[in-house]
Formats: structure tokens, C-alpha cells, sequence
């Protein structure tokens, strides 16, 4: 049995290697994330590797550039790592020599000037606490709230309830935006956006066939979501750092009320951020893990995300299995409780949405075995798969961008084919593609949506029911 819902493993050392990649797209990987917070060298040669491998397993693959946004990091410190013991005191300055386990550099000299005591500091995601004790001209001091602290390099730091506007792409992001292109990255990924803005800028900057996901880290975007989710193509709730943000307990709701909504507006969400974090180190996953996992399938996500467990965890491989052995097991479960779990699709007077929301209906009659669609754009793929079919979705774009972007929304077979030129071309390709999937026999029925004419995007507006082999 197939899996539905897609996974991304985010590249790193840890699956560098063209057998282990080989191995993940194989056992289910269906994107993988380019970090832009972390050295790209190389990366180059190792989406080349991707490419390649796509090609002889013949199954599209999304790939995504996560850009750094303004993720506020402490400097470089001596050896890597430092330990901090608990209640001591440890400073944060504007020199820019490596940290110590006395002091480290604080390169925010806007941020620091408005530091006062009382304050909190949020190291490495959350991890290790610090209160501000002291102030001066160019540092504070501060004591250490946590036990076992070890700073590494370059961490991130967050201040609870200290407000940092931020609504333009940084020069770091300008400049990552650039190398994405050039490497064919087939989605963006905007860090930290607390409104729409990020979103209008990256446009300007990317190529049409470029997806955007919006990540979801902070209250401001939580305030301005109906907005973002209007003007993006995806959603990520990145749980890190919005945790921090709204505390740990406002996860889970918010994670819930996030999915419907992104439901109703036909927008893929994608759930990341420690879903398998103890395979960093281990070979198997906790119960709650997994059960993390099934929610998010569960309460209706397209895709389900592994960051340090692909890229420098241990046991890379055994993450993707779990992953990949939980999504089919909840999802059997979905499919023989189909009722409890259908969507509520806000259609807005769009005749499009309408027209494919009536291809939904007519798939539920079990002799019906997969859904065609023909999409230039990518629109009517997002919309069909937004409306969870049972039968499977088979999309087909001359766009090669397009086809790479679409595998990754839930239960899409993305087919990079010629364009059709009318009515009876678009039989034949129907035709011959059917002959290549397995899971179709004669006599079995196929639901075939397209837009007429054919070549211009956005314009679906014809269904046709084709029964194999007439």
C-alpha cells in the first residue's frame, strides 16, 4: 500500500552519500530541504545526485530552499561548545572573538541597547535559559537557569515578549534566493514572516513555477494567518521556535486550527520540527513520537518533515521507515473511516474550485481507480488534492518545475509530459500513460479534468469519465 501524505528530509552530512539518498527517495522521501541556516557548500553536486537519481527511479522530487529570515544567532565559540554551569554568570557582548564559557558575541547592537534586566534569553531553541542581572554600555550579564548548558556555534536565541519588527527579506535571503534558482529549487521557504509582505517581496523574485511556504514561528503571523494564507501556496508550522513564542502548551491547538484552515482554502501544510527527534540518536522512535506523527496525519496534513534526524542524526534510513510504515497505518485507518475525516472546502463563488470539487463526488465510487489532471500551473493539482479523493491522484504538466512541485502535495503521482494540443491529444496522452500505471486495468473508470483551451493556465473547466480499454 501506497502512503498519501509526502515526507521532506532535510539534507546534510548524514545522507550526503548518492546510496543513502538512493535509499530514502526508495523508501518514501518525497522532497528534501535545503537549510540557507547552515553552510551550503557543495550542494551543488549533491542536487545534481538527486536529479540524477530521479531520473532513473522515474519519480519527481520537490526541492525545497528553507531561507534564514532574520533567526537571531549568537557568534562562533572555542572548540564548538561550552559548558555553562547552572546559576552562573555569563555575559553577552559585542566582541566579535569567540565565546568562552564566560561570555559569547551578541552581533544585535540594537538588541542589546534595549535590554533590560528581567529580561529572558532563550538559547539553541529554546533549550537553556538566561536572566538578564546586569546592564552596560556594550554587554549585559546575565545567569544561567539552566542545567547540563552546552553553547555550540552560531545557536539561535529568542526573547519572549520583545517585539522585532521584520517585513523585508534580508540581503542573506536576497542573495540564497538567487542560488536557489539556479540550483532548480522548485519551492521557497520564508522564515519569520509576521504578515503578508515577505511574501508579495519573494514573488518579485522567484519564477512562477516556484512554489512558496510560509512558515508559521510567531504570534504576529498567527494575528495576520487568513492573510498568509490567502497569498501563499503552503504552510509550514515549524513548532520550534513557535513554541517558544507561545509557549508549548498553544501548540497543539493551534497545529489543529492552522490544518483546518489551510483545508478550507485548498493550501498544503506541512507539519516539521521533532517529530522523530530522538532517532538523532537512536534507532527506534518513543510511542509519542509516533503518535505525533499519526495527529498530524490524523487532523489532515499533506506532508510530514525530518530536520537534524535526516541531516545529522544516526539512523536516517530507520526515521524514513517509521515514518513512512506510521503514515500507512493511520491512513488505513482514514480510509476505512472515511466519513469522520472529510474535508469542508470553501468553494467562494470560484467555478473553478466548483467544477473540481464535483470530480471529489464521482471519485468516491470505488470502480473509479485515479483522477488525471492536466495542470500547467499547478493550481487545479493543489485543488484536487486539497480535497483528499479516494481514488488516486495522477497529475500531468509539460512544465518540468511544475510536475517537481506538485509531488509534493498529498497523494499526487506528478507526470512530466508533453502538452496536450486538443481534445483527442489529450485522449491519447491520457492513453498512454494509463498503460504505464499498474494500479489501472481495463474496464476500470478514470476521472480526466483538464482546461479547454489547452496551454492556458487556471482555465480547468471540463471532466470527462473514461472507462480503460473503450
Amino acid at each position: 500500500m501506497e502512503k498519501k501524505a509526502k515526507i521532506i528530509a532535510t539534507l546534510g552530512p548524514a545522507i550526503f552519500s548518492e546510496s543513502k539518498l538512493k535509499k530514502l527517495i526508495e523508501l518514501g522521501v518525497d522532497a528534501f530541504r535545503i537549510n540557507f541556516s547552515h553552510n551550503t557548500q557543495g550542494i551543488t553536486k549533491i542536487v545534481s545526485t538527486i536529479r540524477k537519481i530521479e531520473k532513473k527511479k522515474g519519480k519527481k522530487i520537490s526541492l525545497i530552499a528553507d531561507l534564514q529570515g532574520v533567526k537571531l544567532r549568537i557568534g562562533k565559540v572555542i572548540n564548538e561548545h561550552q559548558k555553562i554551569k547552572f546559576n552562573q554568570s555569563f555575559i553577552f557582548d559585542n566582541k566579535k572573538k569567540p565565546g568562552t564559557n564566560m561570555r559569547v558575541f551578541f552581533p544585535y547592537p540594537k538588541i542589546l541597547k534595549k535590554l533590560k534586566k528581567g529580561n529572558k534569553i532563550l538559547i539553541d531553541d529554546g533549550k537553556y535559559l538566561f536572566i538578564v542581572v546586569g546592564k552596560f554600555k556594550n554587554k549585559v550579564v546575565t545567569k544561567c537557569q539552566s542545567h547540563n548548558c552546552v553553547l555550540k556555534s552560531n545557536k539561535s536565541f529568542h526573547i519572549p515578549n520583545f517585539d522585532i519588527p521584520f517585513d523585508k527579506l534580508t540581503l542573506k535571503d536576497k542573495k540564497d534566493i538567487k542560488t536557489a534558482n539556479k540550483l532548480g529549487c522548485n519551492w521557497i521557504a520564508l522564515s519569520y514572516l509576521q504578515n503578508e509582505k515577505l511574501i508579495l517581496e519573494a514573488r518579485k523574485l522567484i519564477k512562477k513555477d516556484v512554489g512558496i511556504i510560509s512558515k508559521i514561528e510567531n504570534k504576529h503571523a498567527l494575528k495576520n494567518i487568513k492573510k498568509i494564507i490567502q497569498l501563499t501556496d503552503a504552510i509550514m508550522i515549524a513548532r520550534g521556535d513557535l513554541a517558544i513564542d507561545i509557549g508549548h502548551s498553544e501548540v497543539p491547538k493551534v497545529q489543529l486550527s492552522l490544518i483546518k484552515k489551510c483545508s478550507q482554502f485548498s493550501k498544503s501544510v506541512i507539519v516539521a520540527t521533532q517529530m522523530l527527534e530522538s532517532m538523532i540518536e537512536n534507532n527506534t522512535a518513543t510511542r509519542a513520537e509516533i503518535n505525533d506523527i499519526a495527529t498530524a496525519i490524523f487532523q489532515g496534513a499533506d506532508t510530514v518533515m525530518l530536520s537534524a534526524e535526516a541531516a545529522i542524526g544516526k539512523f536516517p534510513i530507520q526515521a524514513v521507515s517509521t515514518m513512512v510504515k506510521t503514515i500507512i497505518s493511520t491512513e488505513k485507518y482514514k480510509r476505512e473511516h472515511i466519513e469522520d475525516f472529510k474535508n469542508s472546502i470553501i468553494a467562494n463563488k470560484d467555478p473553478v474550485k466548483s467544477i473540481l470539487l464535483s470530480v471529489k463526488d464521482i471519485a468516491y465510487n470505488p470502480d473509479v481507480k485515479a483522477i488525471i489532471v492536466f495542470s500547467n500551473s499547478g493550481k487545479s493539482a493543489k485543488l484536487v488534492s486539497a480535497m483528499r479523493p479516494a481514488a488516486k491522484i495522477v497529475t500531468i504538466s509539460p512544465n518540468i518545475n511544475i510536475s517537481r512541485q506538485v509531488s509534493l502535495l498529498w497523494g499526487v503521482h506528478s507526470i512530466n509530459s508533453r502538452d496536450a494540443n486538443g481534445w483527442k491529444d489529450m485522449m491519447s496522452i491520457s492513453k498512454e500513460i494509463i498503460k504505464k500505471l499498474k494500479f489501472i486495468k481495463k474496464n476500470d473508470f478514470v476521472v480526466i479534468t483538464a482546461g479547454l483551451p489547452f496551454g492556458k493556465a487556471g482555465m480547468t473547466n471540463m471532466i470527462r469519465l473514461y472507462k480503460v480499454g473503450t
